[in-house]
């Protein structure tokens, strides 16, 4: 169990590090946005803001910045007026990509004098933990509601 505690406090000071600069940054939370509209052309705002759990306000202020700026086109739903499909731009994708680049350089200065294998058995236990954590959490929806399936 010491193994697990140490595990567990090493995961919530590198997440709790993350999520301090994450809102320092106004360029860190575009960064979020702009990568879940590429990865879902024509996502909706309240799409976004259920995939990074965060306010439907927040996710209106940043599109609307992100419209202003020219990185997204914002078109209105014809199917439902209320809401809107929001798309890279050309302009956006490039600034995507030029973030992702300073974000990529900013991580590669924080493991600078580790060695290449260091960084990729993190990154393969790192994957291997999302792995297990998503597999027992789809076990535990499968068997929710059925109580006599649980071990006492």
């Amino acid at each position: 169990m010491e193994d697990i505690q140490q595990l567990v406090a090493a995961l919530f000071t590198v997440k709790s590090s993350l999520d301090r600069a994450s809102r320092r940054s106004p360029k860190a939370a575009q960064l979020t946005v702009l990568q879940v509209i590429a990865a879902h052309p024509g996502v909706s705002p309240k799409a976004i803001a259920e995939e990074l759990d965060l306010h439907p306000s927040s996710i209106t202020r940043q599109v609307q910045a992100l419209e202003d700026a020219g990185y997204v086109a914002v078109v209105a739903n014809q199917e439902d007026r209320r809401s809107c499909h929001i798309t890279l731009t050309y302009a956006g994708r490039d600034e995507l990509d030029r973030l992702t680049q300073i974000g990529m350089a900013r991580f590669a200065s924080f493991v600078a004098d580790w060695d290449a294998s260091e960084v990729q058995m993190l990154a393969k236990l790192l994957w291997k933990l999302e792995t297990s954590k998503a597999e027992v959490v789809a076990q535990e929806q499968r068997t929710k509601g059925r109580h006599w399936q649980h071990e006492s």
